[in-house]
């Protein structure tokens, strides 16, 4: 003897199914409904009573003791001798105010002479120009040298010494070897020759 299991039909099947899932859609807004539903809190209005203090009274003022104010008793005072003054005549001269002397002038101290700086470029004087080095213009050395110069109250110079140097040896080594030569207008203080110092510049520069 065989039992054959018989198949549900179609109508129960999906009958089962849409009760599965409505009981999840079920569940689901339950929880969502759990979810949104959120405490209320009842806000109570906040009531404030302002409480004016009591007006105190001021005091009220007391008037001061009158005070009678007291004789003043004044005791006079001694009276002070005064003095005899006696009068005498005298047959002696009254002796003489003494002269004052009057204050020691010094006489001012002259005034400085005037003085004249010492000159190299009078065009009398013909002082020549440094010769340019050869081999400073074969290898195109150029530059400016400025000397000081020593001139004596004969106008020639004592002593020239390089302030500014040009930058080649050569070129400053015949600046001071020509000016060693030059005639010179010595300094003056009044209508006296005096000693001083002067710069002389020298440039040199090659012909383009």
């Amino acid at each position: 003897m065989s039992y054959a299991l018989s198949r549900p039909s179609s109508a129960r099947r999906s009958g089962l199914l849409g009760i599965v899932v409505g009981a999840h859609i079920a569940v689901i807004l339950i929880v969502m409904a759990a979810k949104t539903v959120a405490p209320q809190i009842m806000q109570m209005p906040l009531i404030v009573d302002l409480i004016q203090p009591a007006q105190e009274k001021p005091p009220e003022a007391k008037p001061l003791p009158v005070v009678k104010p007291q004789p003043v008793q004044t005791r006079p005072t001694p009276q002070k001798p005064v003095p005899v003054i006696e009068a005498t005549q005298s047959t002696q001269p009254a002796p003489a105010a003494p002269v004052a002397t009057p204050p020691e002038v010094k006489p001012a101290p002259p005034a400085p002479e005037p003085m004249s700086q010492a000159r190299f470029d009078a065009d009398y004087l013909k002082n020549p120009a440094p010769s340019y080095p050869p081999l400073s213009k074969r290898m195109g050395e150029e530059g400016k040298v400025v000397l000081r110069v020593s001139v004596t109250p004969l106008g020639t110079a004592e002593s020239v010494e390089i302030k500014t140097s040009s930058g080649s040896q050569r070129l400053d080594e015949a600046a001071q070897k020509t000016v060693r030569i030059w005639k010179f207008i010595p300094a003056k203080r009044g209508d006296t020759a005096v000693q001083s110092f002067v710069l002389v510049p020298i440039i040199f520069k090659l012909e383009q």
